[in-house]
């Protein structure tokens, strides 16, 4: 699968291996805008982690709304397909996934006319949002409980030339700066016997064209797109041809004018085609470099961004187009954290891949233990968790006892302390029945962990401002 670590560590050096895409790329080489070799490095590493996100992205969409035949297929585009249960380690389309709330899934393809997203009315007491990502991954709008309340209402997602009035009885406008664009529904799951209320918010989710919002005759349809078939074999060696494709439903913005014509500068961009086996041997080698160099700066961004606590990295990886502002580390480094990830006034994510020695976790070496003292819990308006990965995949691990996560809503089902605290059992094997209601089951080997905190309290004690909050993580011990 495209999104797999694997797949983010092997493109650079897959790119040796000649494609078949017809380039026009001769002719800019030939050209005096060819850049010398050391420009071509320092663009394709800049390139690189330019168009990483908006690959996984591609990769990801083509799995969930383009291929049928995908294993991960969802639903076609403009049409939402719930999901009745939470992710487990069969769903490794997306890294890191969230295992505490049902999605629901909508691709929109918003080239001939918007869509009107409409939502019920939800119990308040019951946490969910729809976050709105575009093909750059930026998060431009959310509905659901912190940022609309709990109402039911009609919102319209627009593409990123539409210039039309608001209609009547639409809340709000949302717009994408990419012509197709993810609608990620989340739902608060209580426990195991709600999912079938959980069912009946989702049924409560709703998509139409804007014509049939308004019971107009359609605009006739967009032409039809030859999706690129993307696989982890192919992305390795297609990478930029990949962002070429991309590229052309994104109009630039003016943080992007810069990086676009530097690939340009290449043969990458919109209406073009970069093929690796047309380049000259020396020109390959400076384009390897350059995505391995890119490559390793998005690894340590991820390793080192925001500030550590106690072990854990707290960052705010996510965001909107100014957000970012043209610092596209930023942004490539939260997608390979875990993209599609939220804002940080929706939900912040400490992570992990060390203990509070700073060591690295690892359940084949040791047990670990998390405490939370007495009244020091994750401070939420919502709820949070604690979900366990495979070190080496980011992806959910198969366990005897089918748990993913621990989280906020397990907590009348679990043991406490005489003090008061909650001490979570972090280990392979079962730390035995007088404490496997606390078992957070890891894996045979090096661990990957991420708090949430869904809507996170402002006021103190807080994990906000992200880094610089009165509330701090606890560190992972071994036990």
């Amino acid at each position: 699968m495209l999104t797999k670590r694997t797949l983010l560590r092997s493109a650079a050096m897959g790119a040796l291996v000649a494609t078949t895409v017809k380039s026009t790329l001769a002719n800019a080489k030939s050209s005096a805008d060819w850049p010398s070799l050391i420009e071509a490095k320092d663009i394709a590493e800049e390139g690189f982690i330019y168009g990483l996100p908006i690959v996984l992205n591609y990769g990801t969409m083509y799995e969930f709304a383009v291929d049928r035949k995908s294993g991960q297929f969802k639903a076609p585009f403009n049409q939402i397909k719930n999901l009745s249960h939470v992710s487990t380690y069969k769903d490794t389309a997306v890294v890191t996934p969230n295992s505490d709330t049902p999605y629901s899934i909508l691709w929109v393809d918003l080239r001939a006319e918007p869509m009107v997203v409409s939502v019920p009315p939800v119990d308040p007491k019951r946490y969910y949002s729809v976050q709105l990502i575009d093909g750059n991954t930026f998060n431009y709008g959310y509905i659901g409980s912190r940022a609309t309340g709990s109402g039911a209402g009609d919102y319209m997602v627009v593409g990123p030339e539409w210039k039309g009035a608001t209609p009547a009885g639409v809340k709000k406008v949302f717009q994408s700066t990419t012509q197709f664009s993810f609608v990620l529904f989340r739902t608060q799951l209580f426990d195991p016997g709600d999912i079938d209320n959980v069912m009946k918010v989702q049924a409560g989710y709703k998509a139409q064209p804007l014509s049939a919002y308004l019971k107009q005759p359609a605009p006739s349809a967009p032409p039809p797109v030859n999706f690129p078939k993307i696989d982890k074999e192919l992305a390795k060696k297609n990478f930029f041809a990949y962002l070429d494709f991309c590229l052309q439903f994104a109009p630039a913005l003016e943080s992007e004018k810069d990086i676009r014509a530097k690939l340009a500068r290449i043969g990458i961009g919109p209406g073009k085609t970069f093929s690796f086996k047309d380049l000259p041997l020396e020109h390959k080698a400076e384009i390897l470099v350059g995505m391995k160099q890119g490559e390793r700066k998005v690894d340590e961004a991820v390793a080192k961004g925001g500030v550590s606590l106690n072990g854990w990295q707290v960052n705010s990886f996510f965001g909107d187009a100014q957000f970012y502002n043209g610092d596209w580390l930023k942004r490539a480094a939260g997608a390979q954290a875990g993209i599609y990830g939220n804002d940080s006034v929706e939900a912040v994510y400490p992570l992990t891949r060390v203990d509070d020695d700073g060591k690295p976790l690892d359940g084949s070496k040791h047990n670990y233990t998390l405490t939370f003292a007495a009244d020091q819990l994750p401070p939420v308006n919502a709820f949070w968790s604690v979900t366990m990965y495979d070190g080496k995949t980011q992806l959910l691990i198969k366990n005897p006892v089918d748990r993913y996560l621990i989280n906020s809503p397990m907590l009348p089902g679990m043991k406490k302390s005489a003090d008061g605290s909650l001490t979570l059992y972090i280990q392979h094997k079962s730390p035995g029945a007088e404490r496997e209601s606390n078992w957070l089951p890891a894996p045979n080997g090096p661990i990957y962990t991420v708090m949430r905190l869904y809507w996170p309290k402002t006021e103190a004690p807080s994990i906000l401002p992200v880094g610089k909050g009165t509330w701090q993580p606890p560190g992972i011990h071994v036990a």
